[in-house]
């Protein structure tokens, strides 16, 4: 039902009633990655993994799949309280164990189907990747060739899907959807991603989120509230490269994932721009002369026919072989899988910080693959995304930090199998101190050899942990963190009162009777967070604290020591140095101050390790002036 502006005061001002905003459609941010993270299929294995159920905020899941086949796995748990609604095409087993589907707008799409089966194979992609069985010899058409392995699904991501997928019992969510690129950031009040992932907090469930596929630029990132998981997207050390050759013999090395073998054989070329949509309202001064954008060369996609991108030097020969004949000729070759021995790095497409709406809390969290990605595809789905793309395969490779999110989802879902009493913050905090950190330096060589990891053409420059967070996800460490930095509801309450909240913004976000006041404002810098970040302006001189406390959950008698690593411009000091535990669980606290002074335009890395010589809880701290 849509409401008029006054139907929608009208029904603002009834008692019960927390907030009415729009319940707008949201944007999807859309193997051999789970090898690349160290996660083999023999890690060591809690005796309660598969009690632990993930819930998967998607476009539906493709049931038959073979990631799904539930063999070995016994009756749900009993904590589970959804069900598998009655539909004619489509079935639950003992993996995929509830699914209820939803319509943003209440009316079934064209290719939809009326219920939680997927018609577009994004959900059944991600839902695969963070919770699928293991299939050996799982490829898209050979590429790929591998063991792909690692709910309840939807198709719109309101408030209540959240607390649909709370009352139904699940542990983890993860939600690789978003705002729609280049909408305005909303505040948290306003953002039904952040309302439904506190609400989930509140009951002891992380939401995992992907960051957004509109970077590299700064700012783009989506998911930002600091009580959710976000998720950038790294490459893995696979990529795919597919040549041209033309009728002069001369080869170009381009980039996509290319399934037709054209055997060889040569085809007139023409250049785009001589053969306009004339009946479309299309010339060739418009889109004719583009076949699509330009794509990133550290991207491949597929297409609904052969296709590769080159960059624009190997495009501009191209052009000149073209222009040089009335017989042009070219023929596209098949593609092949190529070892990327720069990875990982954060792709370009991935969403960047700093955070839109609190400029000192450090997003994203923490960086995954999310490029190229083997999982499981739904059968009435194009493999190009393209609707006259005919092919339908069980298993596709596409990209993005959707894909990216479901590996941390998966991680997430792991270390409460073996800490299921831990919190939300908790288990955010053990995927973060324990991320491999990754070299910016490294990241700046991976986009040169590419020629560019950034849109064709487009410069940038290193966006370090605005790109990645606190590093590149690693699953066998974050079970055994040593320390965390736990908070919990009152926390966040306490941050967003600090923010400026009043008491109806406030009950937006938390849907309950949560009031503001002075004993309960709290400032940004001293929410409990495992990272530190700094926005500040140039040439001017800053000093700031942050106050953390850590919880021990390594070894019962422990002394962990400060590590500090810092550019000359910023200084950094801790209070006290030194740690020592005497217990599990026991809490102590400390005082961070970062001062300093920086130019215009610059991002400052440093980094605070906490080491009792077998664990090392990283935090990285980011000082920073865009202006």
């Amino acid at each position: 039902m849509k409401l008029t502006k006054e139907e929608k005061q009208k029904v603002s001002d009834m008692l019960g009633v927390v907030s009415v905003f729009p319940n707008g459609k949201k944007q999807l941010h859309t193997t051999r990655s789970w090898d690349f993270l160290g996660f083999s299929e023999h890690v060591n294995r809690s005796n309660i993994e598969s009690d632990i159920i993930i819930g998967v905020l998607d476009t539906g899941i493709w049931p038959e799949s073979d990631s799904f086949i539930d063999e070995g796995f016994g009756p749900p748990p009993s904590k589970w309280k959804g069900s598998c609604q009655n539909f004619e095409n489509f079935t639950c087993n003992n993996k995929i164990i509830g699914a209820r589907y939803y319509h943003a707008n209440g009316s079934l799409g064209e290719e939809d189907f009326e219920s939680p089966r997927d018609s577009d194979g994004h959900g059944t992609h991600t839902s695969s990747t963070a919770a699928g069985g293991l299939v050996s010899m799982a490829s898209l058409m050979g590429f790929g060739l591998d063991s792909s392995r690692r709910g309840s699904i939807s198709t719109c991501c309101c408030v209540q899907t959240f607390d649909d997928a709370i009352a139904d019992g699940v542990d983890i969510l993860s939600v690789s959807l978003g705002a729609l690129s280049g909408s305005l950031p909303s505040d948290y009040f306003d953002d039904s991603i952040a309302i439904g992932a506190f609400h989930a907090m509140k009951n002891g469930i992380l939401t995992s989120a992907s960051a957004g596929n509109d970077g590299p630029d700064l700012a783009t990132i989506g998911n930002y509230s600091p009580w959710i998981v976000t998720v950038g997207a790294n490459t893995i050390d696979r990529t795919f490269s597919t040549k041209v050759q033309l009728g002069n013999k001369m080869v170009y090395e381009g980039v996509s994932i290319n399934t037709f073998d054209l055997k060889n054989s040569m085809y007139p070329m023409i250049y785009a721009g001589n053969a306009p949509n004339i009946t479309g309202g299309f010339n060739r001064s418009l889109s004719s002369q583009h076949c699509r954008p330009a794509g990133a060369k550290d991207v491949a996609y597929s297409f609904p026919l052969p296709a590769t991108y080159v960059g624009e030097n190997d495009g501009a020969s191209i052009f000149i072989y073209l222009n040089s004949t009335s017989n042009a000729t070219a023929t596209i070759l098949k593609s092949t899988e190529v070892n990327d021995t720069l990875a990982p790095f954060v792709a370009s497409l991935s969403s960047r910080g700093p955070n839109p709406i609190t400029s000192d809390i450090l997003k994203p969290d923490i960086a995954a693959p999310g490029i190229e990605i083997l999982a499981a595809w739904s059968l009435n789905g194009p493999l190009s995304g393209v609707l006259g793309d005919k092919r339908r395969e069980a298993y596709n490779i596409i990209s993005g930090t959707s894909m990216a999110c479901p590996h941390v989802t998966g991680v997430a879902a792991y270390v409460k199998s073996f800490h299921p009493s831990w919190s939300p913050a908790a288990i955010k905090s053990a995927l973060m101190t324990t991320a491999s950190p990754m070299d910016v330096a490294a990241s700046s060589n991976a986009e040169d050899a590419y020629g560019a990891a950034t849109p064709l053409g487009v410069a940038t420059t290193p966006d370090a942990e605005f790109g990645y967070g606190a590093g590149h996800v690693n699953p066998t460490k974050a079970v055994d963190p040593g320390l965390i930095y736990d908070a919990g509801e009152i926390d966040y309450v306490k941050f967003l009162c600090g923010q400026g909240y009043n008491t109806t913004n406030l009950r937006q976000v938390t849907g309950d009777n949560t009031t503001c006041s002075e004993a309960r404002n709290g400032i940004v810098w001293d929410l409990n967070l495992p990272s530190f970040a700094l926005s500040t302006s140039p040439v001017i001189s800053f000093s700031q604290n942050f106050s953390r406390t850590v919880t021990n959950v390594g070894s019962p008698r422990s002394t962990y020591n400060a590590k500090i690593t810092a550019p000359q411009s910023v200084k950094i000091q801790v209070e006290p140095t030194v740690l020592p535990f005497t217990s599990l669980e026991q809490k102590l606290s400390f005082v961070v101050k970062v001062e300093g002074r920086i130019g215009s335009n610059t991002i400052e890395s440093a980094s605070l390790v906490w080491d009792d010589g077998v664990h090392q809880v990283r935090s990285p701290i980011v000082v920073y002036s865009l202006s």
